[in-house]
């Protein structure tokens, strides 16, 4: 399994514009083969940044997402909406406690 965070700042009066966006694909994500999970988080402290926390089978699977169309066209549009670049990290779970 591996574990793949994503934190998202966005400029100002560009949240609406992203939360129409992951709205529109939210569905087609969680239901990519090799998707397990996805929650959208948003930070307490900064109301301008969201992070997307997602389970997948396998790097193989992440990737296959990555070089598909819809990560593309959705990657695209958000990307538009930064204020600054996108932060991603990927993990394999050692151990659960």
């Amino acid at each position: 399994m591996l574990t793949r965070i994503v934190r998202m700042t966005f400029q100002e009066g560009k949240l609406a514009d992203f939360h129409t966006i992951f709205d529109a694909s939210k569905q087609h994500i969680r239901s990519f083969p090799g998707n397990c999970h996805l929650e959208l988080l948003r930070d307490p402290d900064q109301p301008n940044v969201r992070m997307t926390y997602s389970l997948w089978t396998s790097a193989d699977a992440l990737e296959a997402y990555r070089k598909s169309e819809l990560f593309r066209t959705t990657w695209a549009a958000t990307k538009a909406l930064f204020a600054e670049r996108a932060v991603a990290f990927s993990g394999e779970q050692l151990e659960e406690i």
